[in-house]
């Protein structure tokens, strides 16, 4: 049990990881008397709904992240560390960062969030890499545009047809809007620009293995989002699964109860959006763990066995209202928010709370003017659910100046189709060493 706090004792929360959990929990322990620090193996805070239009050259990196130190510069008891967690030694109330060096706490919030999961063919990341940072945003833009130019330099038609084939594993709300902005890309923004290939006979494959895209949402949005998704031009296959991934193609088979049969599509390009698992931190607690590694924790957010430790976002494993709490940004920031109000309730003696997760709706765009949103009991799909999706996520991005960046960004692309971030840099891209500037 922690010490009692109320005896003139400067408590030390530490926070891990300053996603949508992290940063909410940080901003809800910013007070007098009690001392911060927030860990986090970048410097930076992440928009990731948006990571997606950074992959696909839609948004720069500054417009969807902003470093952590100057969000949170006038909480001045708060110490950012840009450090990597290693571990965490509950009994020993310490966080164990690269290089061993130790941060003692009192409160410890865990926010460390997801990564992919290749349901044990992690051999898979290096031809179907995934998307959940901006390095691998950065990595899957690079492949995408490089492969249009390798197309035009391709002499051999199957080859060239390889190189203009696009797959995306998973039909969730990141692999429907990876498909749908592809296919607005290879027929719209890069029209006219190559005197080689017609990029209009580019392919975007999307595999599902359930039986609709967008396993989550009602079925009559399913059904509308696949419509948006083939009148993009995408050939959306659900009921199969990957079977082998290489650098040459993808192997498909037939999930249980499908009756499609195997194949194989040649393709050079392989976006993976189909799993993602918990961050391995939970397990270095020694509880508890659900299938997907998350830590199954009490009603308040707290880890069974220490009160002192509270879960939030991806990583913890809880039901509200008789459901699970989905894995995604609203739920992430009133998990933080509550795990604060949780802390600051310990110091000042009182008992704690369980967690009541809102939802105020889920929603997944697919593509111009196309959507598909959830708010309360209304179902809304095209323009009206498309609107909805732009100004929430305007809303809730992290400061002025970038709403108001990528508002002017989506203006413009919506006139024009045009997308500016498409600068390659990257293996097979680099320029060549006398090319370089300065030194």
């Amino acid at each position: 049990m922690p010490p009692d706090y109320t005896c003139g004792m400067t408590p030390h929360v530490v926070i891990i990881g300053c996603g949508f959990g992290g940063l909410a929990a940080a901003r809800g322990v910013g007070r007098d008397g009690v001392r911060v620090t927030i860990i986090d193996r970048a410097n930076h805070h992440l928009f990731q709904p948006l990571l997606y239009q950074v992959a696909t050259a839609g948004l720069s990196a500054t417009e969807i992240a902003a470093p952590i130190r100057h969000i949170l510069r006038r909480q001045k008891n708060l110490t950012v560390l840009m450090a990597d967690v290693r571990r965490i030694d509950p009994e020993r109330h310490v966080v164990v960062l690269d290089g061993e060096e130790e941060v003692a706490y009192d409160f410890l919030i865990v926010a460390s969030g997801a990564r992919h999961s290749y349901f044990g063919r992690d051999e898979w990341e290096a031809d179907a890499p995934g998307l959940k940072t901006l390095e691998d945003a950065f990595e899957i833009r690079r492949r995408i545009l490089t492969a249009f130019e390798r197309a035009e330099r391709e002499a051999d038609p199957a080859a060239r047809t390889a190189w203009l084939t696009f797959v995306v594993i998973g039909a969730g709300a990141t692999g429907v809007e990876l498909a749908g902005t592809l296919a607005e890309i290879a027929r719209h923004t890069l029209r006219g620009e190559f005197r080689h290939i017609d990029t209009h006979q580019t392919r975007v494959i999307l595999l599902e293995g359930a039986d609709r895209v967008l396993p989550p949402y009602p079925p009559e949005l399913s059904e509308r989002a696949r419509r948006q998704l083939e009148r993009l031009g995408v050939e959306v296959r659900t009921g199969c699964l990957a079977t082998a991934i290489d650098a040459a193609g993808v192997s498909i088979g037939a999930s249980i109860g499908s009756s499609i049969g195997s194949s194989r599509i040649p393709a050079r390009t392989v976006i993976w959006a189909a799993g993602v698992a918990a961050s391995p931190l939970g397990a270095s607690l020694r509880v508890p763990l659900d299938r997907a590694g998350r830590v199954r924790v009490a009603p308040d957010l707290s880890v069974p066995g220490y009160p002192e430790i509270f879960v939030a976002g991806d990583l913890a494993s809880v039901q509200s209202n008789g459901s699970p709490v989905p894995g995604i940004a609203p739920a992430a920031k009133q998990m933080g928010a509550h795990a604060a109000r949780n802390v600051i309730a310990l110091l000042a003696g009182r008992p704690t709370r369980p967690f009541r997760y809102r939802d105020y709706g889920t929603l997944a765009t697919i593509g111009r003017r196309a959507a598909v949103a959830v708010i309360g009991r209304m179902r809304l799909w095209g323009y009206p659910a498309w609107l909805a999706w732009l100004f929430a996520h305007i809303y809730f991005l992290i400061g002025f100046r970038n709403r108001f960046v990528v508002l002017m960004e989506w203006a413009w692309s919506y006139w024009t189709f045009e997308r500016h971030a498409r600068i390659v840099i990257g293996e097979s891209a680099a320029p060549r060493t006398d090319e370089r500037q300065g030194p």
